[in-house]
């Protein structure tokens, strides 16, 4: 049985995107795979990491990946349960007309420089949103497109995108702190259980973490099980239920934070999210 599951959700020519499922049961490094095209990748559920040469990126939902024609890489999952994402493509002069320069390889006609970048949560919404709108077919594909460029552009655009230039060893400790979060992502972290599971003092943590990741670990771990909220919302009869599976105190906890992160309530973008395109 193949490791993945492929659903093509819209190929114009112009912008190809697809949702692909991983049953991520390869525990250490696979062997080595090599992507056909340049693509990104947008995870929404789970955790995996991609290994390039010596470089390590994890791949969660606060982060895109950027995969290069023809580049060898190997992928595991430390964390059990799988893993999905959104994945988008277009043609290599549209993706070189849309990324920043200081992206790019300069001797190739595509191809990135970076293996993954931090995104925002206006961005973690439009991948929830394109996804959800394409899979329950309520979604022109005129409309499809321009969400996905859109997504891009914030992505890539300077204003939007971190990328962490901090030590080799450094991001590796931050690694497993990702990796910690993502096994338990309900669960109500301390800094006090961090530290102990990690090893290392709790403002240690905090500091290296904020340095890495250019934000405080309580606020990557919020944006995470908002990302959760955001991949779930569409299919939930129940946002008490899921406020409680997501580690939140109570269904308005989980309201209050959800809006204050991307602007209405997980209700609100329900709707907007299963709205037929005007």
């Amino acid at each position: 049985m193949s490791e993945f599951t492929v659903h093509p959700l819209l190929d114009t020519g112009t912008l190809t995107v697809s949702d692909v499922l991983c049953r991520g049961e390869c525990r250490h490094r696979s062997a080595e795979e090599c992507a056909r095209v340049t693509h990104l990748v947008f995870p929404y559920r789970g955790l995996y990491l991609r290994h390039v040469g010596g470089e390590q990126s994890v791949a969660d939902a606060n982060h895109v990946l950027c995969f290069n024609a023809e580049e060898g890489y190997r992928v595991s999952h430390p964390v059990s349960g799988g893993d999905a994402s959104l994945v988008l493509s277009l043609a290599p002069e549209l993706l070189r007309e849309l990324a920043p320069a200081d992206l790019l390889h300069r001797c190739e006609a595509s191809g990135f420089n970076t293996q993954s970048l931090r995104i925002d949560p206006r961005a973690q919404a439009l991948v929830a949103l394109l996804r959800h709108s394409l899979r329950h077919q309520t979604i022109e594909a005129l409309e499809a497109e321009s969400l996905g460029l859109t997504l891009l552009c914030r992505s890539l655009g300077p204003r939007t995108r971190y990328a962490s230039t901090a030590t080799h060893a450094r991001r590796r400790l931050v690694d497993r702190v990702k990796v910690l979060l993502a096994g338990d992502l309900g669960r109500r972290w301390s800094l006090a259980d961090i530290a102990t599971e990690i090893g290392g003092s709790p403002v240690y943590l905090t500091q290296v973490f904020q340095q890495v990741e250019g934000m405080p670990l309580h606020r990557y771990h919020l944006r995470l099980r908002l990302a959760r909220a955001l991949d779930l919302v569409a299919a939930c009869e129940d946002m008490s239920a899921l406020a409680h599976d997501l580690g939140f105190s109570s269904h308005s906890h989980f309201s209050a934070a959800f809006k204050q992160v991307h602007g209405r309530t997980p209700s609100a973008f329900r709707r907007a999210a299963l709205a037929k395109s005007a």
